[in-house]
């Protein structure tokens, strides 16, 4: 049983170059209508991500609203959920949620120790 706590979560929404304005738009959309921080639209991958891919990141007080729309407007985008505890290997690992598509991610460049996310 793990007593690790939840500070919050990142939403990774995965696309080419045939998604990527859907994509762009999707991302724009969520951070207009909710409390959530658009990262970068990286046109390369990033980090563990197999893609292209563009960070939604928000507080955990925010997951019922966020998640649900995701999942009902992201029309067949990928998108990577993991709760944010501090430990970046772990919750990308073992705390995954995935809406399409399980991508293969590379956990080799997430850090063994702590991180800290500001939100």
């Amino acid at each position: 049983m793990t007593t690790a706590v939840i500070q919050g979560y990142h939403a990774h929404v995965y696309f080419d170059a045939t998604t990527l304005d859907q994509a762009r738009a999707l991302c724009e959309t969520v951070a207009q209508r909710f409390e959530v921080t658009m990262g970068r639209v990286h046109q390369r991958p990033v980090g563990p991500h197999p893609d292209w891919s563009c960070q939604l990141a928000f507080r955990p007080e925010m997951f019922a609203e966020v998640i649900p729309w995701l999942a009902l407007n992201r029309k067949g985008l990928v998108v990577f959920i993991h709760p944010v505890t501090g430990n970046d290997r772990a919750d990308h690992r073992d705390h995954a949620i995935w809406m399409g598509a399980v991508r293969p991610l590379d956990l080799s460049v997430l850090p063994e120790e702590p991180v800290q996310y500001a939100f």
